[in-house]
């Protein structure tokens, strides 16, 4: 029987194909000249965007008021009418806990800064969803005679209280001492979430029932990671709506939507997200989100522009509504707590069976582990487990192979014998698989099982809170891509990127040989057909430009995994099967009389029907 062997011109090939286009993109590279012409040009391209993304921000507000001008201020309370009472004041008030850090503005009582206190950017500064103009909040709504305002126009007047160790703060636009428009926030020890109440008292008389009130929220997406394309990846806009039914706009494109009966909005920013949570849902609402990514950008500081549109119900001409504001980590671990929010949901775990695998089994496992190894070190335990789980797949596969590597002669024979009928071949193909008790499909069905596997494991590691910038070896961000050379600025190769990355090339490597090893010999080229065994060797590296912008966590797991199973293979090769067993069962197997099911036997009658008229 034949051996496998290594395919010498075909590794060769696969080198040279790499070097080929290495060689191509190296000659090509802009000169260094152009490279200095080109930074040029960007820096200016990105001053330009970052006086555009500041313009945009700047002209959603409404022009500064000089508070030392009399004039002006007497022009502004004569605009917004009755809410003049309040003494215009450009303050800021500071609400902090252990994890959280929030400037709240008098003018409009809305934030205007969130920082993160315990996490910081690729670059090492501290983690901001809003800061500089990048978000506002206001609602709109008119009052008995005839304005329209919005209250990012109104000043509020602040003060500042404790309850229970929270800290509160209650914003008022007022009428009178007795009526006003109330924001009250309301922050716990060590939380990321913060209540937040709008209501408004003795204002039945002042605004106009009649008429919409609506909340607009919006914010912009500040960039976090070294990769601003990567990033941009796992941006999204979620929402719960409709009793729970999870919904997301487009992470790709610019996408709207219209829902009724929306429980929360999560602005998600890969690993941070900025979400507004209602235990009575807003009957309905606009959502829009503007992708701002068209290319990889060293400079570019936002991801996705982001827009919401909610309607409040107005009752006996008063407002109440009892709201939440989350600015944290979408972690799993932290979210949790908010079951009764089932704030957990936002997390993208993947869809039906994937999502499950993934929420309920690996990111525990993985917490677990982490909690007594280091994370690459967990990531490498956790592979072992997982394909020492799987071995019996791979054992059922491997037998498959072996089975129809047994066959092969044989097949080969009834190929040259009707190679001149396609269909007497595929009939007495299928046979001499009936007879010695062997599927075709048989090698198929253990690797369909593994997909889920293999699929919840690809959405876990470039979203698991665990991973970021956590190291391993010389990857310096688990839950990112590893860069071992960074090619000069301006040079880019397509499709693969700006940098190497080592961990895909080692798992582009193990996969290559894993292959090499389960279908290399076994795979037949048909006349007319392309080189099957050609397109084999050309996935490795296909998988190496695809993976050299993912998590090199999943980079990693993909490289272990492959060595351990290529490891597995080779025990159930040489220690458990033997081919000459396995020969002398397929040869006890065919003179056992063979019954066929009402499947088989429709198949081989429609194939002699076929035969049949033919020949006729």
């Amino acid at each position: 029987m034949e051996e496998k062997k290594l395919d010498v011109n075909s590794i060769i090939g696969f080198v040279l194909i790499f070097g080929i286009l290495i060689f191509m993109f190296y000659q090509n590279k802009p000169t260094p000249e152009e490279l200095e012409e080109q930074a040029q040009q960007e820096q200016v391209e990105a001053k330009a965007a970052q006086e555009e993304n500041l313009n945009k921000v700047v002209t959603a507000e409404t022009p500064v008021l000089n508070l030392n001008d009399s004039t002006a201020v007497a022009n502004y309370k004569s605009q917004i009418g009755a809410f003049g009472f309040t003494a215009p004041s450009d303050a800021t008030t500071v609400l902090e806990n252990e994890v959280l850090y929030l400037k709240i503005s008098n003018k409009g009582g809305h934030i205007v800064e969130a920082k993160m206190k315990n996490f910081v950017t690729y670059d090492s500064i501290p983690v901001y969803l809003i800061k500089d103009g990048n978000a506002s909040f206001g609602l709109n709504f008119s009052t008995q005679d005839n304005r329209v305002l919005n209250t990012k126009d109104l000043y509020f007047e602040p003060s500042s209280s404790t309850s229970d160790n929270n800290q509160v703060l209650s914003l008022k636009a007022k009428v009178s001492n007795n009526q006003y428009l109330e924001y009250r926030y309301e922050m716990k020890p060590e939380e990321y979430l913060v209540d937040f109440t709008i209501r408004s008292q003795g204002l039945d008389r002042v605004m106009n029932d009649s008429k919409p009130v609506t909340l607009d929220w919006k914010l912009k997406g500040i960039r976090h990671s070294k990769s601003i394309e990567y990033e941009n990846r796992y941006t999204r806009l979620t929402y719960n709506h409709e009793d729970g039914k999870l919904s997301k706009l487009s992470e790709g494109s610019d996408d709207e939507e219209t829902e009724e009966d929306i429980k929360w909005i999560s602005y998600r920013q890969h690993f941070f997200s900025s979400i507004l949570a209602t235990s009575e849902p807003f009957k309905s609402g606009e959502l829009v989100s503007k992708n701002l990514v068209e290319e990889e950008s060293r400079t570019f500081g936002f991801t996705k522009d982001y827009a919401s549109v909610l309607p409040l119900e107005v009752k006996g001409g008063e407002l109440s509504k009892n709201m939440h504001w989350y600015f944290g980590p979408t972690d799993v671990e932290v979210l949790s707590k908010y079951e009764d929010l089932g704030l957990e949901d936002s997390i993208p775990f993947g869809w039906g069976i994937f999502g499950w695998i993934n929420r309920y089994v690996f990111t525990p496992f993985y917490a677990f582990l982490s909690t007594y190894f280091p994370y690459g070190i967990a990531i490498v335990i956790m592979t072992i487990l997982v394909r020492l789980a799987m071995s019996p797949v791979t054992y059922k596969s491997y037998l498959s192979q072996a089975k129809m590597k047994v066959l092969k002669p044989e097949i080969t024979e009834l190929g040259e014998k009707y190679k001149d009928n396609a269909m007497k071949k595929q009939q007495e193909t299928m046979k001499l698989y009936g007879k010695a008790g062997v599927s075709p499909m048989s090698g198929c069905v253990p690797a369909f099982l593994q997909m889920p596997i293999f699929y919840a494991l690809f959405m876990f590691f470039p979203t698991s809170f665990a991973l970021r910038q956590k190291s391993f070896l010389w990857a310096d961000d688990l839950s990112s891509f590893d860069t071992i050379y960074q090619f000069p600025e301006g040079f880019s190769i397509p499709f693969y990127g700006d940098h190497i990355s080592l961990f895909p090339i080692l798992a582009s490597v193990a996969i290559f040989f894993y292959m090499m090893m389960t279908t290399g010999q076994n795979m037949p080229t048909q006349p007319g057909m392309p080189n099957m065994k050609f397109i084999m060797y050309l996935m490795p590296f296909m998988m190496l430009f695809f993976f050299n912008n993912y998590a090199s966590g999943l980079s990693l797991y993909y490289f272990v995994s492959n060595l351990i199973t290529i490891g597995i293979m080779l025990v159930i090769k040489n220690f458990i099967l033997d081919n000459d067993k396995i020969h002398a069962q397929i040869q006890e197997n065919k003179k056992k009389p063979k019954k066929e099911n009402k499947f088989q036997r429709k198949m081989r009658e429609m194939m002699e029907q076929a035969e049949a008229q033919k020949k006729k």
